[in-house]
């Protein structure tokens, strides 16, 4: 296994460049959307994922349905399409009325999975290593004056360690320790640095073969909790000149799977994830989204022994709120609730559906599968005091996986 920890190694550095994604993710969360083959199939993972990195950052007991060493490693490039509209002046942040596209540039976001199955004790076990894009968004309106240099950007990064066992002849359960690290510039005009802090989070899963070619998978997520230390300075108000810091939490996370592989011979699939997700007792967070629901669903139909076709539907609620306190993340900012609701427009992911596709290659080269996904992110549109924002994007994803040549080696 050695060689493949030195590749992984190898290729995180350049993975750090990657830029935010904004319009794709659930929240700011990305989860298994823009993988190479779930990505295609609306991100359905939970219960039998179609590559070695959803496994390890979703439902880290399905990584039993891959033989050691398994490595896969992609990429997704993603470009979203951010208007916002400002219909009044905001006077305590020097901001006027103006209407523009954001100037962010579209997102790179690398992921790498390896997994290993051994022994341990006499016992089948297998150990992952991940290193995947988490969660990112920005826009940047710096380019329009009247914004007073609006922007802002948000980055998570995480390394996954994952561990999964047999522990009845079908049941699997399995955990994850992500180490995370995420990078935070703005959010609040004229008043915020670019801050780094680091992060843990804790997965917990389980899958079990109901017979049939069914089966049905879950898991709990923790939080994950971040301070941006002295990120904030504002030039006027009660606490002008005061360096101020930011807590922002990932919220905690309950996912659930169902997949069946016995139609037509094994040769299709269908499979259907359910989200919840507690932005209510996120901090930060909780200032401007609600609780949120999300449903994936998707199918795989193996049309030759070489050749996978993937379709996949995703629909979930917008998780923005219609009100908002007058601090979020312990900051007061200048300009109150009028501030909030346009930092609210800025982190505002208001698309419900997305529409995906997608193909995977088997033995394009000797022992490796070559997986592409596109997807579209239908527009949304909402309102946030005086600021409108308008969202809509699309992604392309395609990743690489190395196997053992070994028969029903996975998926």
């Amino acid at each position: 296994m050695r060689w493949y920890l030195i590749v992984v190694s190898a290729l995180l550095g350049p993975t750090m460049v990657s830029q935010t994604a904004h319009g794709q993710s659930y929240g700011i969360e990305l989860h298994n959307n823009v993988m190479p083959a779930s990505g295609a199939m609306g991100g359905a993972s939970f219960s039998r994922p179609q590559d070695v990195q959803s496994a390890i950052n979703g439902n880290p007991a399905t990584m039993t349905q891959f033989a050691g060493p398994s490595m896969g490693f992609g990429g997704a490039f993603i470009e979203p399409t951010v208007n916002i509209t400002q219909s009044s002046s905001l006077p305590l942040l020097n901001v006027d009325p103006f209407s523009g596209k954001s100037d962010t540039p579209a997102s790179l976001a690398g992921n790498i999975g390896v997994i290993q199955q051994t022994e341990l004790m006499g016992q089948p076990i297998s150990f992952g290593l991940g290193f995947v894009t988490n969660a990112g968004l920005g826009v940047d309106f710096r380019p329009i004056d009247a914004s007073n240099g609006t922007h802002v950007s948000y980055l998570a990064l995480d390394l996954v360690n994952a561990v999964a066992v047999e522990v009845a002849p079908n049941l699997t359960v399995g955990g994850s320790l992500a180490i995370g690290t995420s990078i935070m510039d703005g959010p609040f005009v004229g008043a915020s640095s670019s801050q780094t802090d680091y992060a843990t989070r804790f997965t917990l899963g389980a899958n079990y073969e109901l017979g049939s070619g069914t089966s049905v998978g879950g898991f709990w997520q923790s939080k994950k909790d971040f301070t941006f230390d002295n990120v904030i300075e504002f030039t006027s108000g009660p606490l002008a000149g005061v360096q101020q810091d930011i807590r922002l939490e990932h919220p905690m996370n309950l996912g659930m799977g169902i997949a069946n592989r016995s139609l037509m011979n094994g040769r299709l699939l269908f499979a259907a994830d359910v989200i919840y997700k507690n932005w209510a007792d996120a901090e930060f967070f909780k200032s401007i989204y609600k609780d949120q629901w999300v449903l994936q669903l998707g199918t795989q139909y193996a049309a030759t022994e070489r050749c996978k076709l993937r379709m996949g539907y995703a629909i979930n609620e917008d998780p923005t709120r219609d009100t908002v306190p007058g601090t979020i993340g312990g900051v007061v900012p200048v300009g109150g609730v009028p501030a909030v609701e346009y930092l609210q427009a800025q982190f505002a992911v208001v698309p419900q559906h997305r529409l995906t596709g997608g193909i995977g290659l088997v033995d394009v080269m000797p022992n490796t599968d070559f997986d592409l996904t596109v997807g579209g992110v239908f527009n949304g549109d909402k309102t946030f005091g005086s600021t409108a924002v308008d969202i809509e994007g699309y992604y392309v994803a395609f990743g690489f996986t190395f196997r053992p040549s070994v028969v029903g080696c996975c998926r």
